[in-house]
């Protein structure tokens, strides 16, 4: 009896001491983010991505649950839900962002960037980086950005001349940068939120769109807009969100955690971004649509007045400046 009682002792402080060594289980904190991207897009690739660096790097302490195709809402709900602390992470464009920070409404400048290299200079330099910090006070920051390439004009017929516009309804994100644009060139603006695009143009609502060569391919846009003008006139980036009440609840080491994450899948992101542009141009073709050259120069002219409507905002007016003189 004696003997026995020693040896559950023994086992009983075996495993005190087993639970001591391996201390208390880490809490797990479960993370949403909402994006209005179809499953399978290559945004959704690069945020599934993220999770699971987030996820791994982590040790399954942050468990990120990405939530596509608008289940959550469209962009500016999604914004919404996040400021309210309903939601702990968005994937949103800059351009809606706008109505809700001002500062991230001079990527919609038309002509901003010189180049490609010149764009990355900006979005992972020291400006970029103030524009993704500039929204704390609206309940979220960003915390990387992800490419989202040239967006140039689609219809059904070339728009290579600014007075091709004329007396047109073209789909813009919600923002006043964009239907300034849009007005200038002639056109009627008609803000859209991205899951309305495809019946809007296939009934007539507007007679053509303006984003990147994908949305012929993978919003399927090429079955009834059949001329893609590459004007190139802004180059918007996407960005990802994250509340302010989340982040503040992570600890120290958590939040650069995520923002390392973020950072890392954006470089992967912009690579994948590359070849699927190139890849979806191939593919538009093969759905009939052209490709026309615009000129450019003309484009530029007529919307040159937007950079004189800034100094009405000193705080993007400098920006605009600061972006130009990046080398």
């Amino acid at each position: 009896m004696f003997a026995l009682n020693r040896r559950h002792a023994a086992l009983l402080a075996a495993a005190v001491l087993g639970l001591t060594l391996a201390g208390p289980a880490a809490a797990k904190t479960t993370l949403r983010l909402g994006h209005g991207l179809a499953k399978g897009h290559p945004v959704d690739v690069s945020l599934d991505e993220f999770a699971k660096l987030v996820r791994e790097r982590s040790k399954g302490e942050l468990d990120i649950k990405v939530f596509p195709a608008g289940q959550l809402g469209q962009q500016r709900e999604l914004i919404e839900q996040m400021q309210n602390g309903a939601l702990d992470l968005v994937h949103a464009n800059a351009s809606p962002l706008a109505a809700f920070e001002p500062g991230f409404g001079v990527y919609d400048m038309p002509f901003l960037f010189r180049d490609n290299d010149h764009f990355f200079k900006v979005v992972e330099g020291a400006v970029g980086d103030e524009i993704l910090a500039s929204s704390r006070a609206k309940a979220f920051v960003g915390l990387a950005y992800y490419d989202n390439g040239t967006r140039s004009f689609y219809a059904n017929k070339p728009l290579a001349k600014p007075e091709d516009l004329k007396g047109l309804k073209v789909r813009v994100q919600p923002g006043p940068i964009a239907t300034r644009m849009i007005n200038l060139l002639g056109a009627t603006a008609t803000p859209l939120a991205w899951g309305e695009v495809y019946t809007a143009l296939q009934s007539g609502v507007v007679d053509g769109a303006e984003n990147n060569v994908t949305a012929l391919t993978l919003a399927r846009h090429g079955e009834v807009m059949k001329v893609y003008t590459r004007d190139e006139h802004t180059r918007v980036p996407d960005v990802v969100l994250v509340a302010t009440s989340t982040l503040d609840r992570l600890k120290p080491d958590q939040q650069e955690l995520l923002r390392q994450a973020a950072r890392d899948s954006a470089k992967a992101h912009n690579a994948r971004w590359a070849a699927e542009l190139e890849k979806a141009e191939g593919e538009a073709a093969k759905m009939g649509v052209k490709f026309v050259d615009a000129d450019k120069a003309a484009y530029r002219q007529v919307v040159q007045p937007m950079y004189d409507d800034l100094k009405a905002t000193p705080v993007l007016a400098t920006l605009a400046d600061r972006i130009q003189a990046v080398k």
